[in-house]
């Protein structure tokens, strides 16, 4: 397929997603092939999986010819294969989602309909009309008000949901800020948003359909404290500050590695 006839461009993720990953792409390439035919791509950036992941990712490719599957032996994060496929995306719309399916397809095809009004449509769980199965539990939900109250403080992003795992966004937006972006951690979603609006992309965020799938490994605790942490190093390397940062990884950051958090 010829560069210029890909329309839609869909990243997805995978650190060890063995279990849910194969759902996931047959439910998005039957819903998108019926709409793009072939153009459309799905690629999967397999990160330093130790199981099948990119096996079975591979055999589903085998029917559905618009997947790619590339394997990152390092340990980059989710922002580190989330720019690993968005450099790959051939796309003049390129978006992502997270591995497990929380946002069906559907949903999905939402945001990009919505980029006739902004160059860059986020999900958000927080809308009133949006849907979240079943609902999260309390400590979760006050955990993700406290980070947004923090990244509105921190970088002026009037934004619900930044960890939101559906984004899309057009092409000539993402090569613009590319060469700015460094962090591939936690703090990749508030990076990335930033920059879009630090150069003065519109931002629109609109309601999703968001179910929970069994099998996530996030620890709350660990990662209340790494997202902190992260977010606030972020905004220190945006800040006449950011000496700090950089003293701080020639001398205790040699010991102790913060920069894991990103």
């Amino acid at each position: 397929m010829a560069q210029e006839a890909i329309e839609l461009s869909i990243v997805i993720p995978a650190h060890n997603e063995e279990n849910r990953l194969s759902p996931t792409l047959k439910a998005y390439c039957e819903y998108f092939g019926a709409l793009y035919g072939d153009k459309y791509e799905i690629i999967v950036v397999a990160n330093a999986c130790v199981d099948r992941t990119a096996a079975l990712a591979r055999n589903v490719a085998t029917r559905f010819r618009e997947i790619k599957v590339i394997e990152e032996p390092r340990r980059v994060g989710k922002g580190g294969a989330l720019l690993i496929g968005f450099d790959a995306a051939r796309g003049s719309l390129i978006g992502f989602v997270d591995a497990d399916g929380a946002t069906p397809p559907h949903a999905f095809h939402d945001l990009v309909r919505r980029l006739d009004g902004a160059d860059i449509v986020i999900a958000t769980r927080w809308h009133p009309d949006s849907i979240v199965e079943p609902r999260q539990p309390w400590k979760r939900r006050v955990a993700s008000r406290v980070f947004n109250i923090l990244v509105r403080l921190l970088f002026g992003l009037q934004v619900s949901d930044t960890q939101c795992g559906a984004k899309v966004f057009k092409r000539q937006a993402y090569q613009t800020v590319r060469s700015h972006l460094g962090v591939t951690r936690w703090a990749f979603d508030v990076d990335l948003l930033y920059q879009f609006r630090r150069h003065g992309f519109r931002i629109l965020e609109i309601a999703t359909v968001w179910r929970d799938v069994a099998g996530s490994k996030l620890n709350l605790k660990r990662a209340v404290v790494e997202m902190s942490l992260a977010i606030t190093r972020l905004r220190l390397l945006y800040s006449p500050f950011r000496f700090v940062v950089r003293l701080y990884d020639r001398t205790l950051g040699k010991i102790i590695n913060l920069e894991r958090f990103l």
